[in-house]
């Protein structure tokens, strides 16, 4: 693996993308869309392996050396990061082959996967690039085909939800290029690693705090932080099922990422935590989001809204990692990213296989499907326990150093209060399990097992949720090097 290999992240899902629009082919759009996340995935994993045994990769475009040229650089946050989001693409973009009748637009397949590989080179370039105004162009590709994934949902309620996403989406770029632009004006520089080096000779005049404002409030809406999370519940209870799976599994990751390259490496952590004093306001808010996101979610009676604001709850949990800003509480908010893509996204996968057999995601229409559909109903269990955090889960993994975290800092009331809303998640997870397996269907009518193509991508992330809830060397492992390194300076 060379440096090299990190242009082709971006470039192959670029051009793919008006291929399957030339082509106008589903079939074709399809399959070329699982080739480049497949390859995007090999590429990933190559250059995981390539950081953490020789250190950080860096390609120069139009071969301009940094900081005046535009620079791809990959270190060991960025290769954990690119590694879920392609892993999860990897996983999704099949989901379904070969059936008909998904949520997906019919006669507008191609249209669709084009916009998927958009969303998925602007996910990527968002976290390889090296230079701050292209983490904003990133942004705007990935938001731009976001807003046409969640407009191409059935119910005529998508298009309200991708409006409303569209208007947040635009206040939270604006806000991170004004961001952006007050760096330039401080540092005559739009490179991180140059930002990261001139930034402290100025980091206390009013351009720098000001800036640091703008960039944490947009990472903020991207993020869905309580809260500024109002779009996010109905932009993924309206989008097609395969698309609340992506973004629910990357979106809100990689501008968890954006946050902590901005914390971490552009201002420094004891800035930031020591000065400024950022925990004040980021641990009530993710306590809040904690439990503001878990008792919506026990209200919900759709499937897909439910996982939704459970989403909201599971975010609070990542930021209160990153407000510990200790190794242990870091990195429980960085496990949690890997973990959380694995469980939310498996669980989405479950509502797309409920929606294909029964054209529905209510919940009181679910009622026996634990009998007509067991091996997806086991998939909504073990996903279910994940996200309670039952041992054995990586849902346990990433509480379990929240919790130490929380113990190390002497937030005694902290620790306690994670556990408490692991209770409410019992609430919400068992209300499903008991209507979908103790409960009788309304209708004799025959509902049959989700089709192989579909029960596959399902198990193969719910799967991995107990793979690596028992061997931990991987998830946590890398989290816990990845979170010394930036508590060390990130550099």
């Amino acid at each position: 693996m060379n440096a090299h290999s990190i242009v082709l992240l971006v470039i192959l899902p670029l051009l793919a993308a008006p291929i399957c629009v030339l082509a106008r082919h589903k079939t074709f759009a399809r399959l070329l869309a699982t080739v480049v996340a497949w390859s995007c995935f090999a590429i990933a994993v190559g250059l995981l392996r390539g950081v953490a045994e020789y250190g950080a990769y860096s390609y120069e475009l139009g071969g301009w050396a940094p900081p005046l040229g535009i620079e791809l650089r990959v270190d060991l946050l960025n290769a954990y990061l690119l590694l879920i989001v392609s892993g999860i693409s990897a996983v999704v973009f099949p989901f379904g082959l070969g059936t008909s009748g998904l949520s997906i637009p019919e006669g507008r397949e191609y249209l669709f996967y084009s916009a998927f590989l958009l969303a998925l080179c602007g996910l990527l370039g968002i976290t390889a690039t090296g230079d701050a105004f292209n983490v904003f162009v990133f942004v705007e590709i990935t938001s731009l085909s976001s807003y046409a994934l969640i407009a191409m949902g059935k119910e005529r309620q998508a298009l309200t939800a991708a409006f409303s996403y569209l208007v947040m989406g635009t206040i939270g770029g604006t806000f991170l290029l004004i961001g952006i632009g007050m760096l330039y004006l401080e540092t005559g520089t739009l490179n991180m690693a140059d930002i990261a080096v001139r930034l402290p000779e100025t980091i206390g005049s009013r351009t720098s705090l000001v800036a640091f404002a703008f960039l944490f409030v947009g990472g903020g809406i991207k993020l869905a932080l309580f809260p500024l999370h109002h779009w996010l519940p109905n932009a993924y209870t309206f989008a097609p099922a395969v698309v609340s799976a992506f973004f629910a599994a990357t979106a809100t990751k990689v501008s968890y990422y954006v946050l902590v390259r901005v914390i971490f490496t552009l201002f420094g952590a004891a800035f930031v935590f020591e000065t400024l004093r950022l925990q004040l306001v980021l641990v009530p808010l993710s306590l809040l989001a904690m439990f503001v996101g878990s008792l919506a979610a026990i209200y919900q009676s759709d499937l897909k809204r439910l996982l939704a604001y459970s989403s909201v709850a599971q975010i609070g949990y990542m930021t209160l990692g990153l407000a510990l800003a200790n190794q242990n509480g870091l990195t429980g908010g960085l496990v949690h990213l890997f973990n959380h893509a694995l469980m939310k996204g498996g669980l989405f996968l479950v509502a797309a296989c409920v929606m294909y057999r029964v054209a529905s995601n209510r919940i009181d229409d679910m009622r026996g499907l634990g009998r007509r559909m067991p091996i997806t109903m086991a998939a909504f269990v073990v996903g279910g326990l994940s996200l309670i955090g039952v041992p054995g889960t990586v849902g346990f993994i990433s509480k379990w150093y929240l919790v130490i975290g929380a113990l190390d800092k002497g937030w005694h009331i902290v620790a306690a209060l994670i556990l408490l809303s692991s209770l409410l998640a019992v609430v919400y997870v068992w209300r499903v399990i008991e209507i979908i397996f103790f409960q009788q269907p309304d209708t004799d009518r025959e509902v049959k097992e989700a089709p192989l193509s579909m029960l596959i991508p399902t198990w193969v992330l719910i799967g991995a949720t107990i793979v690596f809830g028992l061997q931990t060397g991987w998830s946590a492992g890398v989290a816990s090097q990845v979170a010394a390194w930036l508590l060390g300076g990130g550099a």
